[in-house]
């Protein structure tokens, strides 16, 4: 390792690699150092049960950036995405159903025996996300203008406002719908049945600890539409071997191009002098000296934890200290002895709707109930969820014959009520998420071999995901774009110079993106070229 490195890189996740191997491509000295004894954050493939594998908090593949892929060349060095025959399968009550395989004639059908006028009001749905997806999914490869920033600011500015007015009037208003309005009323503008509503509504509670009826819960239903899994609109695939296997391939490039990856190296403190950043400390005492430090851990452990908090003015430390972690995620992995059967689709037999995500939300009540069970210190006693069944495409993660799911499950406030703990009760919370299965597919239960409930205190302590946040931060509108994760600190620089965010907790936030490792780079890369540390922040 060279005594003075160009990048120091805090933690190992996905978007700390993608930064450190695109800084590496451009010749300069970077190290990554991550606590855990494997990399990959919260993209990674574990065995939690002898012979069972599986992707342990992130689970499907949709919002990896294409530049990403493309410019790192991550299906040349091995990486490979599988659709799925279908995308998402809604079992209902009284033995009904949605499956949406792509058919659009199919699912025309199923929506009108729901709801009639179901079918026209889908269509007016897909046409108007579709209309503004590709307008707002273009920012999330840019930098975010910082409020009140300087000329490189404004011109940021400048090209969010080209791309919204290359929107029509019409896609401007569908914008302006999603960015202020609750996921129940955006959808009821177009939506009368209740499976459908409660379906596509669940996009707006996945990893987002807020009712369908908040305004702005909108928005994180338009953030899980920008999916597009091998370039195809709209769609979530599988990768081979898990999500470990995006992060072992980000990691295999960055190699190749020169980074050292340590593993078992926490960092306490980002070293500075003069007000600068110089390097990091590690927890066993070393000092590693680097021309510019990134990290791609939650904000609040960057700011609170690891900079020294004399170099902050009190609106970042207190922007910081407000700075909401919540995602309300309650996640499982489980072995099963069969699949399961559900009434509305009967048999055991591997079918389609087996390869799809099963989505446990039959109506924005439902989704509502779950919210009210939880907001003050609890679980939904009804959890909502999504749960794929990875080994029907991935033969490599179950012995044969058997399969592995996974569970996302909401609505699991982060603090239990009445001094409890989330060690003594997390068994008992995923108890309901399996019974919410069960109540469609009766064998599910008995068909559990083992399982893995990671609770929001479990996603924290194990994955460093302050407050259990899936995304490094709420996607609530007031820490999006210009807001994350703080006022003027937007474009993935800090008030200490030479110090970078390249985390999700950076624009444009959550998911398995690899874009705010992506635009970090780019950003400390602008920096490098101008052979002079920006001036301390006053």
């Amino acid at each position: 390792m060279p005594k003075d490195l160009d990048v120091a890189v805090i933690g190992g996740g996905h978007n700390s690699l993608v930064t450190a191997a695109y800084l590496a491509k451009k010749g300069l000295a970077v190290t990554v150092f991550e606590a855990k004894p494997i990399i990959g954050g919260a993209a990674v493939t574990e065995e939690f049960l002898p012979g069972y594998r599986n992707s342990t908090c992130s689970y499907l593949v949709g919002l990896l950036s294409p530049l990403v892929v493309k410019e790192l060349g991550l299906t040349q060095a091995g990486l490979r995405v599988v659709q799925r025959p279908a995308n998402d399968f809604v079992p209902l009550p009284n033995n009904r159903y949605l499956l949406n395989t792509g058919n659009y004639a199919d699912f025309n059908k199923q929506l009108e025996s729901l709801s009639a006028g179901d079918a026209k009001g889908y269509a007016a749905l897909d046409a108007d996300l579709s209309s503004v997806v590709g307008a707002i999914k273009s920012l999330m490869d840019c930098t975010p203008p910082n409020l009140g920033g300087k000329f490189s600011s404004f011109k940021s500015a400048a090209s969010a406002a080209w791309q919204m007015k290359s929107l029509s009037a019409h896609s401007q208003t569908v914008l302006a719908r999603l960015m202020t309005q609750s996921a129940a009323e955006f959808l009821s503008y177009y939506l009368k049945g209740e499976g459908i509503k409660g379906g596509y509504g669940w996009l707006s509670a996945v990893g987002n600890f807020q009712p369908p009826s908040m305004p702005g819960s909108a928005y994180v239903l338009l953030h899980h539409c920008f999916a597009a899994s091998n370039d195809e609109a709209g769609t979530w695939g599988h990768a081979i071997g898990g999500m470990g296997a995006v992060s072992d391939t980000i990691a295999k490039v960055a190699r190749a191009a020169g980074v050292k990856i340590e593993v078992n190296a926490p960092v306490q403190k980002v070293l500075t002098k003069n007000g600068v950043a110089t390097g990091v400390v590690l927890k066993d005492g070393r000092e590693i000296k680097a021309k510019r430090v990134a990290a791609g851990c939650n904000p609040q452990i960057l700011y609170q934890k690891l900079i020294d908090q004399g170099l902050l003015n009190d609106d970042v430390r207190t922007s910081m200290e407000h700075y909401k972690n919540h995602s309300g995620t309650l996640r499982m992995n489980v072995a099963l002895s069969e699949l399961p059967n559900f009434t509305c689709i009967p048999g055991t037999n591997q079918q389609t709707h087996h390869a799809s995500s099963v989505v446990i939300s039959p109506s924005l009540d439902y989704l509502e109930d779950a919210y009210d069970d939880a907001k003050r210190g609890g679980w939904a006693k009804k959890p909502a969820l999504e749960m794929w069944i990875s080994s029907t495409i991935d033969d490599t993660l179950a012995p044969k014959g058997k399969h592995v799911a996974s569970l996302f499950c909401q609505h699991f406030h982060k603090t239990l009520s009445g001094g409890r703990s989330w060690d003594d009760h997390k068994e008992e919370a995923a108890d309901a998420a399996i019974a919410a299965v069960t109540e469609y597919a009766p064998n599910f239960k008995q068909s559990i071999i083992g399982r893995k409930v990671l609770s929001p205190t479990d996603l924290e302590r194990d994955y460093n995901l302050t407050g259990g946040d899936i995304f490094h931060g709420s996607l609530h509108l007031d820490q999006i774009y210009s807001m994350r994760p703080v006022p003027r600190y937007a474009d993935y620089r800090t008030p200490v110079p030479n110090l970078y965010l390249c985390g999700s907790g950076a624009h444009p936030g959550g998911g398995v993106t690899g874009m705010p490792g992506r635009n970090a780079a780019r950003e400390i890369l602008r920096d490098v070229k101008s052979w002079r540390p920006r001036r301390p922040a006053v």
